[in-house]
């Protein structure tokens, strides 16, 4: 069959970007019932404290409507964590919607204020006394694992949640008794506050006749709210509740969680009876959301003398913040299973340790585990080359899975089920014309410059979030609508499904019309995360669409007195092949005595293994000696993703992803003070995101090999140009500095600053 023009495979354009592109788009906080009530949150300028709260004057000043603390919350649950170990569970700390009489990081909220307007609130929020005494602070794993370091929860001694291990830890004491060599690498992930372009925003409508709450609210799965929210934090039957999620600027992880207000909005509306609002200005994101990273790792690998990986030795710490965020614990525990990368790594064995500071929570942030997986590894492969005098490119040949070893069940149990991992290597740098990289270095010495070229392969595993179910339907002007639980957040899912369906029905996507983000309207969901959307509720929407594809044959059928068999669907028509007999889409909805059920149907779909994308970037990089600037200046990806749903689509979330792990190589970094536990970039004139200026010209390819466990072929691409990033840039920057000045580490972000100091210390030792 020919490609159908709007179906799988073609660059079709989005069709959700006029509305948004024309101001149009419809975002939590343009939801402003004119009788609506605005809340702030009065949060704790401490990162440890006691205090005693006292809200007298602030309830007596004009406007004020409500205050809430904690002896008004009491009968709430606490915001869960979903994650346990399946050996060694632990019991994490409570996460109270609002704690009585301790804050445990700058940012803890202590009250929700609500007042007839935002001033109104703002002045009661001044008005609240508050006395505060101040506790030890501990900031930074390495600090908090210390024999004398400050307690955040006393029910964890040493700040520790847990301390366990994956992989054979004999095997690999083995493999490194027999190493010809051994590299070693000491890394810090930074932790990173995520900033999406819409702040979270909360919108709670109260029916005081059906006792029924409405929380408008952006987040990246309405069912998920609607589930902790609803039934584990306010303990109200879920149909009492419906969450609406409309237009959303972006997620990346962090918007998939539940959050404070959420619950505090809900309380307000129905003490109140009345519609309560909550938006987040800058300063409640950076100190209210949670945060991403935050690792600090030490990786050995045991080398032959030929180059081959005979074990990997990992101890990972990962911050879990002051609570533990939804997801908080599986983050570092889930990536590390993921170390072995690409490579055939026999004997594997990794600590992970979480532990508790005095900050916000961490929680997924886009990649969720594997991007820092990823950049322990890559940086460990490239110190491995130089240990032995080997290239990247040839060490890494050396040691990739080989695609006749499909299917290759990891060390840490991973079953990746395809792959040409050096075939997307060789393309890369193919393109990126690495043999005559010795040129360019010189041309750019001789204007002062060092030029450095890196590369970092990866493979990461998505679509692994559960259950998803779709529901395809004939409208009755000949329309077909698509309901389904995912949430988007800018990825395009109105066309990306409108293609699903146009492959059967070659229908134009205008004519396809997805709905999600609402519980009333949809049964289930599982939201939007882990890049599975289309791997898990596409396949949903492809099964629906062919079963709903039957059922109108069968009543068209009937309509034209012909076999089903006999009949093709294509551009709104089923048509008996060959004639000219047909009926319209519109037709058959209107058609008398026609039954509802055959105009509609679901599918259910849950991926039995999660699907691997891999692929390849390459950046090249010029630093400045002089000031330690660094440009990034030519920049290659080679992804495989299987199977291509629109190519368009595809290469914005490479390019968004791959710009987020550059602004985390060169520039992103959440700072708080030692001393104090004080967030010190707390706002954007002291933390750094990348500008269009700081990324390069993107060349990107695929080189797919189709998924042989998911029914479409595809392999999730959401989040995959955040995990190849920051290690490709890392290590161009390194190759430059190594090169040049023998310096051989440095830590993300490769600030101006910090290159600067390293080269300077460099020149220092070597003049004395």
């Amino acid at each position: 069959m020919a490609p159908v023009k709007f179906g799988v495979g073609q660059s079709v354009l989005r069709k959700e970007d006029d509305a948004l592109i024309r101001g149009k788009g419809r975002y939590t906080d343009d939801f402003a019932p004119s009788q609506a009530l605005h809340a702030l949150v009065l949060r704790s300028p401490h990162a440890h404290a006691k205090f005693i709260i006292d809200t007298t004057r602030a309830r007596a000043l004009p406007g004020v409507a409500l205050i809430l603390t904690a002896d008004d919350v009491r009968d709430l649950g606490d915001l869960p964590c979903l994650f346990n170990l399946e050996v060694n569970p632990f019991t994490g700390p409570p996460y109270p919607i609002l704690p009585r009489d301790e804050v445990r990081h700058v940012g803890d909220a202590i009250a929700f204020v609500v007042a007839d307007t935002v001033d109104a609130a703002r002045d009661a929020i001044e008005a609240i006394e508050v006395q505060w005494t101040q506790l030890a602070a501990v900031v930074g794993v390495r600090n908090a694992i210390k024999k004398d370091a400050p307690q955040v929860w006393k029910q964890h001694p040493g700040n520790v949640l847990f301390d366990v291990s994956i992989g054979d830890k004999k095997a690999t004491d083995a493999a490194f008794a027999h190493a010809h060599a051994i590299a070693e690498i000491s890394i810090v992930n930074p932790r990173v506050v995520v900033n999406f372009m819409e702040t979270r925003a909360v919108v709670c409508e109260y029916d005081a006749r059906r006792d029924h709450l409405t929380l408008t609210v952006g987040s990246q799965g309405s069912h998920r709210i609607r589930e902790i929210i609803g039934g584990m934090v306010l303990k109200i039957p879920l149909e009492k509740i419906r969450v609406i999620c409309p237009d959303v600027g972006g997620g990346f992880g962090t918007k998939l969680f539940p959050y404070r207000e959420y619950a505090l909005a809900a309380v307000a509306a129905r003490k109140l009876r009345k519609t309560v609002k909550w938006t987040a200005d800058r300063a409640d994101h950076f100190m209210g959301d949670a945060q991403g990273r935050d690792n600090a790792t030490t990786a050995r690998m045991a080398l032959a003398e030929d180059g081959k990986f005979l074990g990997m030795d990992v101890d990972l710490i990962g911050d879990m913040g002051a609570y533990l965020s939804t997801f908080g614990p599986y983050i570092p525990h889930g990536g590390a299973g993921m170390l072995p990368g690409l490579y055939d790594i026999r004997a594997f064995h990794c600590r992970v340790r979480t532990v508790f500071t005095n900050t916000v929570p961490v929680d997924a942030y886009r990649g969720a585990g594997r991007p820092e997986a990823a950049y322990v590894l890559e940086r460990l492969v490239d110190a491995a080359a130089r240990k032995l005098g080997m290239t990247v490119d040839a060490i890494r040949r050396k040691n990739f899975i080989p695609p006749r070893a499909m299917p290759y069940k990891t060390a840490t149990g991973k079953i990746y089920d395809s792959g040409d991992f050096a075939a997307h290597l060789k393309r890369a740098m193919d393109i990126a014309e690495w043999k005559d990289f010795p040129k360019r270095a010189k041309a750019a010495k001789k204007h002062g410059l060092v030029r450095g070229i890196g590369l970092a392969s990866y493979v990461e595993v998505c679509g692994t979030m559960g259950e998803e179910t779709a529901r395809v339907q004939l409208d009755p002007n000949g329309d077909v609508s698509v309901l389904i639980g995912t949430q988007s957040s800018g990825q395009g899912h109105q066309t990306a499904y409108a293609q699903i369906v146009a492959e059967q029905f070659a229908l134009l996507p205008e004519r396809v019309h997805v709905f999600q983000g609402d519980t009333d309207m949809i049964a289930t969901g599982l939201g939007t995360g882990g890049s599975s959307s289309i791997p898990t509720g596409g396949v949903s929407v492809e099964r629906a669409t062919h079963e709903l594809g039957q059922h109108l044959r069968d009543v068209a059928a009937e309509a034209l007195e012909t076999s089903a068999s006999d009949l093709e669907i294509s551009e709104g028509t089923i048509r008996v092949a060959g004639t000219d007999r047909s009926i319209s889409f519109a037709d058959l909805a209107k058609r008398p005595g026609v039954d509802p059920s055959k105009l509609n149907a679901s599918a259910t779909f849950t991926a039995a293994d999660g699907t691997f994308p891999n692929g390849t970037h390459l950046a090249e990089v010029e630093i400045d000696p002089a000031t330690g600037f660094i440009r990034v200046v030519n920049y290659v990806i080679v992804d495989d993703f299987g199977v291509t749903l629109n190519p368009l689509l595809l290469a914005g979330q490479v390019h968004g992803g791959a710009m987020q792990g550059i602004g985390q190589a060169l520039m992103e970094e959440a700072v708080y003070s030692a001393s104090d536990g004080q967030l010190q970039t707390g706002t954007f004139m002291d933390y750094a995101l990348p500008r269009a200026a700081d990324g390069p010209s993107f060349v990107f390819e695929t080189h797919n090999v189709p998924c042989t466990t998911n029914p479409l072929g595809v392999k999730g691409a959401g989040e995959a140009g955040a995990i190849g990033s920051c290690p490709a840039v890392v290590n161009a920057i390194i190759e430059g500095l190594w090169r040049e000045y023998k310096i051989d580490h440095i830590d993300m972000p490769a600030t101006p600053e910090r290159v600067w100091i390293a080269i300077r210390e460099h020149q220092r030792r070597h003049s004395l």
